[in-house]
Formats: structure tokens, C-alpha cells, sequence
């Protein structure tokens, strides 16, 4: 379990030091807010009825911005291979920086999401759905950003190629997502709350497999 735990404080010193990923991520999450209320008009709403969708889509192309800083610094200094041969699986390597991304990714969007319901116009019950949905959804989406990262790390353009390979992946994530601010029916909302929360642990339970005999692919 110590090497687990020091394996996320690894990843979590590392991105901190470098600084601005972070904040990288916030500001084009909360840039779509500014700029499709420009595009769409002052039509309040309008905007309300897109904001589930839009909100979904800025927390998917927020989370591939980070998509490069998971597994590539390591694979070009040689860390998952010293990974491999140490005490703990490269499964629960995986898992563990899989966590450290979703702590890095994840809770910073839920935190700026009452900043982008304020620019979109939604209610306070909009607003409950939209924080509980991402808190239930956000760790899939993290899961299938992680599964592409490690099935395009050897790829010297793997940035280019993820994109195509997520896409199809998350699509009932954001389904299911933009559900959950439902207005038409609460039983549907429910609902998508619970296929939220089952796609995030059949991906976080299953990714980490798939992700490392990508890596082992990889490195040989």
C-alpha cells in the first residue's frame, strides 16, 4: 500500500512542480463557457439547454489536454521499465497514476463547474446534477484518456491518434452525462446516475489491465 501511495504523491509532486497544467486545464474549461454564449447569443434559454451537453464536451477536451503527461515522460526516461521489474504490478502502477490524473484532472473541472453554470445561466438543481454527474463520470472518462495514452505512448504522434481512439469510448459517458441534468423526467436523471457511476467502475476496474499490457507491448 506504500508503494502505491508513493507512486500518486510521485505523480502529484511532479505535475505541481512543473506548474500550469493545472491551471491549463481550467482555463479551457471555463474558456467554451465564455465563447459559446458568443457564438449561440444572449438567449439565456437557449443556453440552458445546452449547457449538459457543452459542459460534457469541455470536460472531455480538457481531460485529453492532459492526455501526453500520463505515461510518455516515463516511457522516454525509462521509469515503466524500472516500474516493471519493482514490487508492485504494473497494474497497480497503472491504477495509481491513474488516480493521481483524476485528482489532477477531474476535481479541478467539478470545482470550476459552478463558474461555467453561472455563464451558461443554470439553476442551483442544474447545477447539483451537473457537480454529482461529473463526480460519477469524470473517472471514466479519466480511465479511457489513460487507455489511449498507453495503447499511443510508443507513437511520436500519439497526441493526434487518441483523440480517434476515445472518441467512440466515451460517447455513452457523455450520453449518460448530459442526462443527468435532465429537466424532462427525474426517474431518467436518476437513472443516468446510476449508468454513470456503473461505467466508472467497470472502466477504473478494468483499464488498468488493458492499459499495462499496453505499456508491455510497448516497451518490447
Amino acid at each position: 500500500m506504500s508503494a502505491f501511495l508513493a507512486v500518486i504523491a510521485r505523480d502529484l509532486k511532479l505535475s505541481l512542480r512543473l506548474g500550469g497544467d493545472v491551471l491549463t486545464l481550467l482555463l479551457f474549461f471555463l474558456s467554451i463557457g465564455v465563447v459559446v454564449p458568443f457564438a449561440v447569443g444572449p438567449d439565456r434559454v437557449l443556453l440552458s439547454a445546452i449547457a449538459p451537453a457543452m459542459i460534457w464536451v469541455a470536460a472531455l477536451l480538457a481531460q485529453l489536454l492532459s492526455h501526453d503527461r500520463l505515461f510518455r515522460s516515463d516511457f522516454e526516461d525509462g521509469s515503466l521499465i524500472a516500474f516493471r521489474h519493482g514490487s508492485l504490478s504494473l497494474e497497480a502502477v497503472v491504477f495509481a497514476k491513474l488516480v493521481a490524473h483524476w485528482l489532477l484532472s477531474g476535481l479541478p473541472l467539478i470545482a470550476a463547474t459552478p463558474v461555467l453554470a453561472l455563464l451558461f445561466g443554470m439553476d442551483g438543481a442544474m447545477l447539483g446534477a451537473a457537480l454529482l454527474g461529473l463526480l460519477l463520470g469524470t473517472p471514466a472518462l479519466a480511465a479511457f484518456v489513460a487507455l489511449s495514452a498507453a495503447v499511443t505512448v510508443g507513437l511520436k504522434r500519439g497526441g493526434l491518434v487518441a483523440p480517434v481512439l476515445i472518441l467512440p469510448l466515451t460517447l455513452p459517458v457523455l450520453i449518460f452525462g448530459a442526462g443527468t441534468m435532465s429537466r424532462s423526467a427525474f426517474a431518467a436523471a436518476d437513472q443516468a446516475m446510476l449508468f454513470l457511476a456503473a461505467l466508472s467502475l467497470l472502466s477504473v476496474a478494468l483499464v488498468p489491465f488493458a492499459a499495462a499490457l499496453a505499456l508491455k507491448i510497448s516497451g518490447e
